[in-house]
């Protein structure tokens, strides 16, 4: 956002870790550690107001709860001090999981949604893909602005850019992404890029995923933690203030800051178009949406009316970095044990791997290489 011109007054984060480092890289900027001790008075004069709020609830690596489970739910508390504001912000964006569209089917956006009706906001949504960038992450984010004054337009924000998405590759000319705390039945892959990063996962871990390398042995590593720093956008060692609190979870929180972050190019992006709105085309514009719909990759409301609009997941085309030339020479093999683990789900599970030719049988080479050099 700063790259696009904006000047940050005010930060808001409970995770001591992520304390550090917004303190770290944000000299100056105050911080307030519980939105719920955030005070409308302190957002006096915001033009833009953000809020990612987690993912927990949301998420299928999460607990699936809802919009309305105890972390989810925090976004009332964001609602509630935009309406205790006099003169609210221009904008509001919201940010979180493509997941949450087909959560409950659709319910946790038929709560946002009716919200911002209830406020009088105008709002637009559309799922971005950081690959649209150029960085090997395949990472669907829903972001979404709202603004309560007549000459903003949300869709002049989110949809006055788009562009073809990237024709996927032959996967035996790259390498591959998968997560290896999965296998039974989720996999997370991705061809030429790495899956989502993520901040833990359901069997309670950090979850650096894992790399298929494809002509080098059926060799499978891991990236380093500055490798998925620059995988978000950001620069190597963004996140090492949070290392340097030498708390027991250091280590861990900077995976974990890393997954929870909004790619850097995406905000970028984002920033300045909320600086300088586009132009909207009305014959994007689809059908008018209504009941228990299910929601697609971008919509608009104003009032009552909520249409669905033609657009990809990939605002921008910018040229693509290939997974395996953008990482650097930090690979770890990943280790006997979480290989095995993984190939005993995988081939006790109900995944097809018959549609990834010469995968599994590349996981058990890696496994029997790698319990043959302890």
């Amino acid at each position: 956002m700063h790259d696009a011109g904006h000047r940050t007054v005010l930060l808001c984060e409970a995770m001591s870790e992520a304390q550090a480092v917004l303190r770290a890289r944000f000299p100056g900027v105050d911080l307030v550690g519980d939105v719920n001790e955030l005070q409308p008075e302190q957002l006096h004069g915001c033009d833009v107001i953000t809020a990612g709020f987690p993912c927990q609830d949301l998420s299928q690596a999460g607990r699936t709860e809802g919009i309305r489970g105890k972390k989810s739910g925090l976004i009332q508390r964001v609602f509630a001090l935009q309406e205790a504001l006099e003169e609210p912000p221009k904008w509001l964006v919201l940010e979180n999981v493509s997941f949450m569209l087909h959560l409950d089917r659709g319910e946790g956006m038929r709560y946002l949604v009716r919200s911002l009706r209830r406020m009088g906001y105008r709002w637009a949504y559309r799922i971005v893909d950081t690959r649209a960038f150029g960085l090997p992450q395949r990472r669907r984010r829903v972001i979404l602005v709202a603004s309560k004054y007549n000459h903003l337009d949300p869709r002049e924000v989110l949809f006055a850019d788009d562009a073809d998405p990237r024709p996927e590759d032959d996967f035996r000319k790259r390498a591959c992404g998968f997560y290896w705390t999965e296998g039974r039945r989720g996999l997370g892959w991705a061809v030429d890029a790495i899956p989502t990063l993520k901040g833990g996962s359901t069997i309670g871990i950090p979850s650096p995923p894992a790399i298929w390398l494809r002509g080098r042995e059926d060799e499978i590593v891991t990236p380093s933690i500055t490798d998925t720093e620059r995988l978000q956008g950001f620069e190597a060692g963004w996140t090492e203030p949070a290392a340097a609190l030498g708390t027991r979870l250091s280590k861990n929180a900077r995976w974990k800051l890393v997954g929870n972050a909004v790619s850097v190019p995406v905000a970028r992006w984002l920033g300045k178009r909320l600086a300088r709105p586009g132009e909207y085309d009305e014959e994007m514009t689809g059908e008018q949406l209504r009941g228990q719909h299910k929601w697609p990759t971008a919509a608009w409301g104003d009032g009552s009316d909520t249409y669905a609009v033609d657009v990809s997941s990939w605002p921008v085309r910018e040229p693509y970095r290939h997974l395996l030339s953008f990482l650097g020479s930090e690979l770890v093999p990943l280790s006997a044990r979480a290989t095995a683990g993984f190939y005993e789900r995988a081939s006790n599970g109900n995944l097809n791997f018959g549609k990834i030719p010469g995968f599994l049988p590349a996981v058990e080479r890696h496994r029997d290489r790698m319990l043959a050099q302890r």
